[in-house]
């Protein structure tokens, strides 16, 4: 989920500004091949990004359980000349990257009874034999601003309810921050020794401990803010080295988030950036990157606005989820991503 740079210069809030305005039509943008299973949900072919055509979608944060891997979005609802329309969050699932089921919605932000409503980025874990669920939401006015979340189902395609019945994360636990929109985009993590962190942030980002319960934060909110930080960090780890990637953005030469990543040996850092990863996203100012390995394969997930639905083009409010393969050099860096029509429809590139 996105909001303006701070200070990054007239040039990234005129580029924003024409986002907000423009539409895009593509021809490529098709209706999605569509089949039923034998069950009542339908099945969605993978036949290239954007990959559900039928609806938009965004920030993808994606799960893997056992041979199922779920793919939780954002969902897309602005009219034109809107910002951002999200008020639910989704969920589909693949046992093979190449069909996905389309569950219910599992959650709206209206269910977090304290909070206002914009169903922004969000992320699962599993945990305990329980799934839990984080989201950013806008806080009523009692803690002005955005706030994080947690809810809890039993199942990875819920229904969620909250798990606190209290934001675990205000605006008023990061006073560093200017604005009322630096806590958002959660990411959540579990290390092998069993502890779970959670890194979130806008312009800054952030990391802490949770608690076993993973309903409260455990110890200080620490600042690991990389070079170029926009927001929606994601956290992965592979062998002995942890991988922070997310939205950035130079305002001196960039007039939209790419994603950049950086490495380090413990999660308490220190932090290496090692760099772009990906370009811009087609027609989007955002980009908002969930990483997985899945079946001995690894994917990035990001997500553009190319995709038509109905009489509504793409645009900033109205993006789509994509999928591209991950792959890493011998040194442990990752080979940088040109985002593609065909994402993971056609079999990956040759490694290194």
């Amino acid at each position: 989920m996105a909001q303006t740079p701070d200070d990054g210069g007239k040039r990234v809030k005129r580029s924003l500004s024409l986002a907000l305005t423009c539409s895009v039509t593509l021809a490529l943008c098709g209706t999605p091949s569509v089949v039923r299973s034998a069950g009542p949900e339908p099945v969605i072919v993978n036949r290239g990004n954007p990959l559900f055509r039928y609806i938009f979608t965004a920030d993808p944060a994606p799960l893997v359980v056992g041979d199922t891997l779920y793919l939780y979005t954002g969902h897309d609802q602005a009219a034109d000349g809107v910002m951002f329309d999200m008020r639910d969050w989704l969920v589909f699932s693949t046992k093979d990257m190449k069909t996905w089921t389309p569950h219910a919605p599992i959650m709206s932000a209206k269910d977090f009874k304290w909070a206002k409503g914009d169903a922004w980025a969000s992320q699962a874990i599993e945990k305990n034999g329980k799934f839990y669920f984080y989201a950013a939401v806008a806080h009523d006015d009692s803690h002005p601003g955005m706030a994080i979340g947690v809810a809890v189902s039993d199942s990875p395609t819920g229904p969620f309810t909250d798990a606190r019945g209290s934001a675990l994360i205000t605006n008023q636990m990061t006073p560093e921050g200017t604005h009322s929109w630096e806590d958002i985009d959660p990411t959540v993590f579990t290390d092998d020794d069993g502890t779970t962190w959670i890194a979130w942030g806008n312009r800054n980002c952030y990391i802490a401990k949770l608690k076993a319960n993973m309903t409260e934060i455990d110890g200080p909110i620490r600042k690991i803010t990389p070079p170029d930080f926009v927001e929606g960090p994601w956290l992965h780890k592979r062998g002995n080295l942890y991988y922070l990637t997310y939205a950035s953005l130079d305002p001196q030469t960039q007039s939209a988030e790419h994603t950049s990543y950086a490495t380090a040996t413990s999660l308490d850092g220190p932090w290496t950036h090692r760099g772009e990863l990906t370009k811009s996203a087609k027609n989007s100012f955002t980009i908002h990157p969930g990483i997985a390995e899945f079946k001995g394969q690894w994917y990035i997930f990001l997500h553009n606005a190319t995709l038509t639905v109905g009489n509504q083009s793409g645009a900033a409010g109205r993006r789509a989820v994509t999928v591209e393969y991950l792959q890493y050099n011998p040194d442990g860096t990752l080979r940088p991503i040109i985002q593609t029509d065909a994402g993971v429809s056609v079999p990956p590139p040759p490694a290194n």
